[in-house]
C-alpha cells in the first residue's frame, strides 16, 4: 500500500525513571526524554527541526514558560507551542493535535513531553528543605485546572478523587447486585496481574508482583484511602517519571531513512466527556461516554475489539477499569492483559503524564509483535474520556488519496456529552443514597462517611455522615438503596438513619 506522505506516525519514544532521591527538576526530565525519544528515532538532530512542542501540564513545579525553557535546552525554535491544563486525557490531545496538523500539512515534526518529580518534592519536605529548581513563575498561575469544583463540591469536601471515584465504585456495586466482599475479591484478581507486568516493567515505580489478598486486604502499610478502596489499589502520584514522543509526516519519515518496521501509527482515536460533577451522572455507577468514545475509536480505527493485540486501559481507580470493561465488553481477566506498562498504581501515575508512558510502551510492545493496540486515558472523576488506536499499519483510509489525514482534523471533538442531573444545594428531608463512601486518614481511621443521594422530587444532593456507629456501619453494610434523613448544618447536609 501507498501511504500519504502527510500521514502521522510515532518514529521515537522514551521513557526515564528516577530511584534516587532527590533527583532532578522537571525541565531536566523533559529534556532527558525528548533526547531518548530522539536517540530512539535514531535521528539525534530531529530535535533541531521540530515544528511543535507540546507539553503535559506538571504539578512539581510552575515554571514561567515551560515550553520556551525546554525549547532552549533542546536548541529548538518551534512554531507551535503547548501547554496543557491537568487531565489524564491530556496526552492523546496533544498527540491528537499533533497528528491532525501534520495530517493537514501544517507540520512535519512535533515532539509531545511530560514529567513529573513528585518523589524529589516529597524527599525534599521530609527533610525540611524546598526545591531550588529554575524558572519559577512569578506570580505562581492559577492551579491548571479547567474549571474548579461545584461549590456543594467544596462545602462537603468531596472533589479529591480518592473520594468520588469509591463513590461511584460502590454504585457499580450495588446495580450488579455484587456484595462488598464480592467487589473486593474481584478487584484483587483483576489487578494482581497488573502488578506482575510492572514487575517486569523496568521504568514501572513499583516492581513487585503482588497476590490478590496483598492488594485488598487493608493493614498498616495497605491502609483504606477511601473505602473499599485499599492504597495498593489506587493511582500512585508521587514519582520521579517523564517520557517523551515524536510524531512525524511519513514523508519526514521517508527522508529521514526511518525504518518502517519502527513507525507506529494513529489508526483512529476519540474524545468523550460525562458529567463534570459526579453527583450530576445520570449513571453514576458506569459512563455512557466511555462507551461511545470506545465505538468511534474503533469504527474510525476501521477494527474490533478483537483484532486488538494489546491494551492499556486507564487505571488510576478499579471503576474505571471497570467501566471500560463494561463499555467494550471485556472480561477483566482476559488473556491480553489490561495494561502494558502496569498501570497507575504499579508502573506509577504521573498526575497527568502516564498516557505518555503507556503510548510509549505500546509502541514498544508493537514493535516487537506487530498489529494494533488500544491505550485510553481518564480525566478528572470519570470526566473526560480519549481511546487511542495504535498500529504498525496506517490502515486503507491513509492510503494516498484515502479520507485517514481528514479523518483526525475532528477527531478531538466529543462523540458525547452527558446531560447533567440537577444538583441540590442544602436541603432537608429523607433521600435514597445513590453511592457513597468513608473517608479515611493517613493514620488508617475512618474519619467520615460521604454520599451523595437520590431526592424525592429528582436531583441529587450530597452528605456526610458524622455518628462514629453510623461511620461503622457504612463499611459493614450495603448503604446504596438505604432512605437517610438530611439535616442542614450550615452548607452542609448531614445524614442520619
Amino acid at each position: 500500500m501507498s501511504v500519504d506522505p502527510r500521514t502521522p506516525c510515532l518514529v521515537g519514544v522514551a521513557q526515564h525513571t528516577v530511584r534516587d532521591q532527590p533527583g532532578p527538576e522537571p525541565l531536566d526530565l523533559w529534556e532527558l526524554a525528548a533526547r531518548g525519544a530522539a536517540a530512539d528515532a535514531g535521528v539525534p538532530s530531529l530535535l533541531g527541526r521540530l515544528d511543535s512542542i507540546q507539553l503535559v501540564y506538571t504539578e512539581s513545579w510552575q515554571y514561567d514558560d515551560p515550553v520556551a525553557r525546554l525549547a532552549e535546552r533542546l536548541k529548538a525554535a518551534p512554531r507551535h507551542r503547548a501547554y496543557s491544563a491537568v487531565s489524564g486525557t491530556a496526552p492523546q490531545t496533544l498527540l491528537g493535535t499533533a497528528a491532525a496538523a501534520i495530517a493537514a500539512g501544517e507540520m512535519d515534526a512535533a515532539l509531545v513531553a511530560g514529567g513529573e518529580a513528585l518523589a524529589t518534592r516529597r524527599a525534599l519536605r521530609r527533610a525540611g528543605e524546598k526545591p531550588a529548581w529554575s524558572h519559577r513563575a512569578h506570580p505562581r498561575p492559577p492551579y491548571g485546572w479547567e474549571r474548579p469544583p461545584h461549590p456543594a463540591e467544596l462545602a462537603h469536601e468531596f472533589f479529591l478523587p480518592v473520594h468520588t471515584y469509591p463513590v461511584m465504585e460502590t454504585a457499580r456495586r450495588a446495580a450488579a447486585g455484587e456484595s462488598v466482599e464480592d467487589e473486593m475479591r474481584d478487584r484483587g484478581r483483576m489487578m494482581a496481574p497488573m502488578s506482575r507486568v510492572a514487575a517486569a516493567n523496568p521504568h514501572a515505580w513499583h516492581r513487585t508482583a503482588r497476590t490478590p489478598e496483598e492488594l485488598v486486604v487493608p493493614g498498616p502499610d495497605n491502609r483504606f484511602v477511601g473505602w473499599p478502596y485499599t492504597k495498593r489499589t489506587v493511582a500512585f502520584m508521587d514519582v520521579d517519571q517523564a517520557a517523551a514522543l515524536i510524531m512525524v509526516s511519513s514523508g519526514l519519515a521517508d527522508r529521514l531513512g526511518v525504518p518502517a518496521g519502527r513507525r507506529i501509527y494513529l489508526r483512529g482515536w476519540a474524545y468523550a466527556e460525562d458529567t463534570w460533577e459526579v453527583a450530576a451522572r445520570p449513571v453514576l455507577g458506569g459512563s455512557p461516554a466511555m462507551a461511545a468514545a470506545a465505538r468511534h475509536a474503533l469504527d474510525r480505527a476501521g477494527t474490533g475489539l478483537d483484532e486488538i493485540g494489546a491494551l492499556d486501559l486507564y487505571s488510576c481507580f478499579a471503576i474505571a477499569l471497570r467501566a471500560a470493561c463494561a463499555a467494550t465488553g471485556l472480561d477483566p481477566l482476559d488473556g491480553r492483559g489490561l495494561t502494558v506498562t502496569g498501570g497507575l498504581p504499579y508502573a506509577g501515575a504521573p498526575v497527568s503524564v502516564y498516557v505518555l508512558h503507556s503510548t510509549a510502551a505500546m509502541a514498544e510492545r508493537l514493535r516487537a509483535e506487530p498489529g494494533h493496540g488500544l491505550v485510553t486515558g481518564v480525566g478528572m472523576h470519570l470526566t473526560k474520556h480519549s481511546w487511542a488506536v495504535w498500529s504498525t499499519e496506517p490502515g486503507e483510509a491513509f492510503r494516498r488519496g484515502g479520507a485517514g489525514p481528514g479523518m483526525l482534523r475532528g477527531a478531538g471533538e466529543p462523540v458525547h456529552v452527558a446531560e447533567p442531573v440537577p444538583i441540590a444545594g442544602t436541603c432537608s428531608g429523607e433521600a435514597t443514597v445513590a453511592g457513597y463512601t468513608v473517608a479515611h486518614g493517613r493514620d488508617g481511621a475512618a474519619e467520615r462517611g460521604v454520599l451523595v443521594v437520590d431526592l424525592p422530587g429528582g436531583g441529587r444532593a450530597h452528605a456526610v455522615v458524622r455518628e462514629p456507629g453510623l461511620v461503622a456501619e457504612a463499611e459493614a453494610a450495603e448503604l446504596v438503596g438505604r432512605r437517610v434523613r438530611l439535616a442542614a448544618d450550615g452548607q452542609v447536609n448531614v445524614a442520619t438513619w
